[in-house]
């Protein structure tokens, strides 16, 4: 059984922040940067992801975090 763990998404820098709530896709719609609203951060089986709502459609879409870049 995996577990979340909660991460704080607004301990990012607002750059940042901002481009994980523009730079989407929606399978519901099949279009890009679509904007995310409601954003949660997690880390399950240790890789990082934002999850929300797609702003157009409201469907659920999840972000993987790649933050190796960071390290």
């Amino acid at each position: 059984m995996t577990k979340r763990v909660a991460r704080d998404f607004y301990a990012r820098d607002a750059e940042e922040q901002q481009a994980f709530l523009t730079q989407t896709w929606c399978n519901n719609c099949l279009e890009v940067d679509l904007g995310m609203t409601d954003p949660v951060e997690y880390e399950e089986n240790g890789i990082v992801f934002v999850e929300g709502h797609c702003a157009r459609c409201g469907t659920v879409v999840v972000t993987e975090i790649d933050d190796s870049e960071d390290e």
